[in-house]
C-alpha cells in the first residue's frame, strides 16, 4: 500500500517537473503579455513614459462612441470577412472537385496552387502591387482592354477588390489542400451507389459529398474567420491604407493609433476589443458548424 502511495507521489513530482517549464513558458508568452494588455488598454500611455496615467474606461468609451475610424475599419473589416470566407471556400471546393480527379497534371496543378500561401502577404501584396500599377499599364496599352487602364488602388472600391482577390489568390492553395483531404476520405461505396440509383453529378455532391465535408468546411471556416478578421499585412503593403483611409481594417487601425500616432494605451485597448470580437465570433461558429456535423 505504502508502495503503492509513494509511486503516486512521485508520478506526480515527475509530471510537475515536465510540465512546470511549458506553464512556465505559456505564462512567459501568453498570459503576463494579455494582463498586461488589459493593464495598459486603462490607461494614457506614450510607449516611452515609465509611469501611464491610470484613466478607466475612458480609452473605451472614445473608441465606441467618438472614433469614427474605428467605426469604418470596423465595417470593412466585416465585408471584407464575410466576402472572403465565402468566396475563398467556394473557389477551393470547386477547385477540390476538379484537382480531386485522376488527371496527369493533378500534381503540379496542385503545387501550383499551394505555391502562394507559402510566399509572405507582404511580399506578395508588393508583387501585386507592381503588377496592378505598371504591370496593368503596359497591357492597357498593348491589349487597349478598359480593365487594365481602371485605377486598381486609387479607387476605393476598386481597392477593396484588389485586396480581397489579392488575398484570396494567396490564400486559395492552403483550403484547397483541406478539401482534397476531405475529399479522399468520402467512401467510393457510397458514390457508386448514388450512380447505381440515378444520381446526377450534382445530386451526388449536394447529398452525400457535402455532408461528408463537413469537418473540413469547419476546419476552412474557422481559418478564414480567423485570417480575415485580422487581415494587415496585405494592406500594408498593397495600398497602406489608402486612398484616403478607406482600406483601414481593424488591424491596420490599431497598428496606426499604436505605432505611428504612439497611443499606447488607446491602441492597446482597440487590440483587447478585437480580441474579444475575435474569440466570441469564432466560439459562435465553431458550435454552430459542429453541430451541423453531428447532424450531417
Amino acid at each position: 500500500m505504502f508502495k503503492k502511495m509513494g509511486r503516486k507521489v512521485s508520478d506526480k513530482i515527475e509530471f510537475g517537473l515536465f510540465t512546470l517549464p511549458v506553464l512556465i513558458c505559456i505564462a512567459i508568452a501568453f498570459y503576463i503579455p494579455f494582463a498586461m494588455t488589459i493593464r495598459y488598454s486603462l490607461t494614457k500611455w506614450n510607449g516611452i513614459s515609465k509611469h501611464p496615467k491610470f484613466i478607466g474606461l475612458d480609452n473605451f468609451k472614445q473608441i465606441f462612441l467618438h472614433d469614427t475610424n474605428f467605426t469604418q475599419s470596423a465595417w470593412f473589416t466585416i465585408k471584407y470577412a464575410v466576402l472572403y470566407i465565402v468566396l475563398v471556400n467556394v473557389l477551393a471546393i470547386l477547385l477540390a472537385l476538379v484537382l480531386d480527379m485522376k488527371l496527369k497534371s493533378t500534381t503540379w496543378l496542385r503545387a501550383a496552387f499551394f505555391i502562394p500561401y507559402i510566399l509572405s502577404l507582404v511580399i506578395v501584396g508588393f508583387i501585386w502591387k507592381f503588377i496592378f500599377m505598371q504591370g496593368f499599364e503596359s497591357l492597357g496599352a498593348s491589349t487597349g482592354w478598359g480593365i487594365f487602364k481602371l485605377s486598381w488602388l486609387g479607387e476605393p472600391g476598386l481597392a477593396f477588390i484588389s485586396i480581397l482577390l489579392v488575398s484570396i489568390w494567396q490564400s486559395v492553395g492552403f483550403y484547397l489542400v483541406i478539401y482534397i483531404a476531405g475529399l479522399q476520405s468520402v467512401p467510393d461505396d457510397l458514390k457508386e451507389a448514388a450512380t447505381v440509383d440515378g444520381a446526377g453529378p450534382i445530386r451526388r455532391f449536394f447529398n452525400i459529398t457535402l455532408p461528408l465535408l463537413a469537418p473540413s468546411i469547419t476546419i476552412s471556416v474557422f481559418m478564414a474567420l480567423t485570417n480575415s478578421i485580422k487581415v494587415f499585412d496585405v494592406i500594408l503593403s498593397l495600398t497602406g491604407g489608402g486612398p484616403g483611409g478607406t482600406t483601414y481594417s481593424i488591424a491596420y487601425d490599431i497598428y496606426r493609433d499604436t505605432f505611428q500616432n504612439n497611443l499606447y494605451g488607446y491602441g492597446t485597448a482597440k487590440a483587447l476589443i478585437l480580441f474579444v470580437a475575435v474569440l466570441i465570433v469564432t466560439i459562435v461558429q465553431l458550435t454552430i458548424f459542429k453541430r451541423r456535423e453531428v447532424e450531417a
